[in-house]
C-alpha cells in the first residue's frame, strides 16, 4: 500500500473525522482555515483518490459527495503490513517496535491478538479462560 500523499492524506483526514460525505466546497473551506488551497486542487485530488479506490463519491445537485471507502485503521494496518515486508528479518523488526511501544500499546496489541485468534469473550472483551 503506497503512502497517502499530503493532500490526499489532508482530505482522508477530514472525511475520516467528519464521518459523513462532504463536497469538494466543504473540504477546500477547511483546508483553507490553515493554508491556501484552490479548489481545482482538492477537486483533482479527490478524483484521484476516488479512481484509487479510497473514495466513493454519489451526485448531490451539481456536486459530487465524497466519503472514504477504507476507515483509518486499514490505511494504517495496511501501511504498518508494508513496513515489516520491507525487513529481512520480521522477527527482529516486530521485537523492535514491540520494545518502543508504549505499555498501553502492548496490551492493545495483546488484545487484538487474542481477538484475531477467537481467544476473546466477545460479551466482555476478556481472555477466555480467565486470562485478561
Amino acid at each position: 500500500m503506497r503512502r497517502l500523499g499530503e493532500l490526499e492524506a489532508e482530505i482522508m483526514d477530514r472525511l475520516w473525522a467528519w464521518q459523513r460525505p462532504a463536497t469538494v466546497r466543504e473540504i477546500v473551506d477547511d483546508i483553507n482555515r490553515g493554508r491556501r488551497v484552490a479548489y481545482t486542487t482538492v477537486m483533482t485530488v479527490a478524483d484521484i483518490l476516488h479512481r484509487k479506490g479510497w473514495l466513493r463519491r454519489e451526485k448531490a445537485g451539481r456536486a459530487w459527495l465524497y466519503e472514504p471507502v477504507r476507515g483509518r485503521e486499514e490505511y494504517t494496518a495496511g501501511l504498518m503490513r508494508d513496513a515489516l515486508g520491507d525487513s529481512q528479518d520480521r522477527p527482529a523488526a516486530l521485537l523492535r517496535f514491540v520494545e518502543a511501544i508504549s505499555d498501553e500499546d502492548v496490551e492493545a496489541l495483546d488484545a487484538a491478538l487474542r481477538t484475531a485468534r477467537g481467544e476473546l469473550d466477545a460479551g466482555t472483551g476478556t481472555a477466555r479462560g480467565g486470562r485478561a
